[in-house]
């Protein structure tokens, strides 16, 4: 059985601090390294590849910088162990490493483009008790008056009714808990977000992956797809995550009348999730505008106004959303109305709204700007919406590994695919300022050939 040392020397291909770096990280991505595994020290390793320690040291420096490896004094460098077991399996692979120089694994916004939510929360103090006053009891009406008119007129199709959750994915596991059934089929997209599967996996659902092209679902793919009876279909409309694409007028109305020819009897229902909202490039666009009767809207406002701020809403049939209320009444009950009342305070606040412009104009102009970089790389790329691009590469696992020895952070594509996975990787560029663009292009383009 091949020693640790055996195992470093043999990958090692090209003896510089990146060299070693790069061929440390494969295996510890590979899984040849395991969490908690002590690395060679960095006077056996010089001398078994024939290098000076500085060599080797500055390599050690580059690892952990990424975060996969850390020393601890006298009894040397090990496989870093990260806390995140709790997490849902798919979520794992999101989640950069601690350390790493540019983290772009994450899908987040940048946190100087969301907006300063003090001014708001100032006027919040001062008129919460004045026009709302203390909730009196746990049966009172979910929702304030205010926020509620206001998410009506700007929701994307008429609807019967809205809920506010704490939340996109809040909005979404509600709805599936409240109306599918333990073997159940839900259509997603082929990639898709991956607590949509770790959800699905969670109740029970047996999942049917649509592909996708630059327009949303390939509109025969879907339509096969619906041969098999689903109960669901979970989509993005807007700034898909991971792929960036958003789903064209056209298509929309190709896919509801796909589903209103499909299965006479049998009526799936849509669930949108329009997660990326008011950052978004693209125009609003909704199947509910052709069914009404069978799409549940969801609208997040944590990408644009803070993830912290924890509010969404739910818009579709009184019907179905009555029954995800009712249900919600025996956990969180309500999200809390004077978060409600806060957000209704930033979306009608123009010095708000105007800053909310600015960052979808920066992300758009950061989407461009990589895309443009890479096609001078060699990778021709289209530029996308939202915060995300989708990348191919060669092997997944010796890209992840050349990035992290770069100091660069990506989410590895199999957690967001559902069948065989092709080799991709997930990078938020929205994190990435348009004069750094050529830079990360460039490291990106030489991973995905590696």
């Amino acid at each position: 059985m091949k020693t640790t040392i055996d195992k470093v020397v043999d990958v090692v291909e090209e003896p510089t601090p990146r060299g070693i770096a790069a061929a440390i990280a494969r295996l510890i991505t590979s899984g040849e390294l395991q969490p908690g595994d002590r690395i060679p020290t960095v006077r056996e390793l010089a001398g078994r590849l024939g290098v000076s320690p500085a060599t080797v040291s500055h390599a050690w420096q580059t690892l952990a910088a990424a975060g996969l490896i850390i020393s601890r004094g006298r009894s040397g460098s090990f496989v870093r162990s990260l806390p995140r077991d709790w997490l849902p399996h798919r979520y794992r692979g999101m989640t950069g490493s601690i350390g790493a120089r540019l983290d772009l694994s994450r899908g987040t916004p940048d946190p100087e483009l969301l907006p300063s939510l003090g001014p708001a929360m100032s006027r919040l103090v001062r008129r919460w008790g004045a026009e709302h006053g203390e909730p009196a009891n746990y049966q009172a009406r979910p929702d304030i008056p205010e926020l509620h008119d206001l998410l009506r007129e700007t929701w994307p199709s008429s609807v019967e009714s809205i809920t506010v959750t704490n939340g996109a994915l809040d909005a979404i596991d509600r709805t599936l808990a409240a109306l599918i059934r333990l073997g159940d089929r839900i259509i997603v997209e082929g990639p898709t977000f991956p607590p949509f599967l770790d959800l699905a996996e969670l109740y029970g659902l047996d999942v049917i992956a649509v592909p996708m092209d630059a327009e949303g679902m390939i509109p025969e793919e879907f339509a096969r797809a619906l041969l098999r009876k689903p109960a669901v279909v979970l989509l993005q409309p807007r700034a898909h995550n991971p792929t960036g694409v958003s789903m064209s007028p056209e298509r929309a109305a190709t896919l509801a009348g796909i589903l209103t020819r499909s299965r006479p009897g049998h009526d799936t229902l849509v669930i949108e999730d329009d997660h990326s909202g008011s950052i978004s490039v693209a125009p609003e666009v909704s199947l509910a505008t052709w069914l009404p009767d069978r799409v549940l809207h969801v609208r997040s406002f944590s990408k644009s106004h803070g993830p912290d701020l924890r509010i969404g809403a739910l818009g579709g049939p009184r019907p179905l959303i009555d029954r995800v209320v009712a249900r919600r009444l025996l956990g969180p009950g309500w999200t809390s109305r004077m978060i409600q009342a806060l957000l209704y305070e930033v979306l009608t606040d123009p010095v708000t709204g105007a800053e909310i412009e600015r960052a979808r104009h920066v992300y758009a102009e950061r989407q461009a700007a990589m895309a443009t970089a890479l096609t001078a790389a060699g990778v021709p790329t289209d530029a996308r919406d939202g915060l995300n691009l989708w990348l191919e590469v060669s092997d997944e696992r010796a890209a992840v590994a050349q990035l992290a020895a770069a100091g660069i952070q990506v989410a590895q594509g199999a957690a967001f695919q559902a069948d065989e996975p092709q080799p991709r990787l997930r990078v938020t560029v929205g994190m990435v300022p348009v004069s750094d663009a050529p830079d990360v292009a460039s490291a990106l383009a030489s991973a995905s050939r590696a």
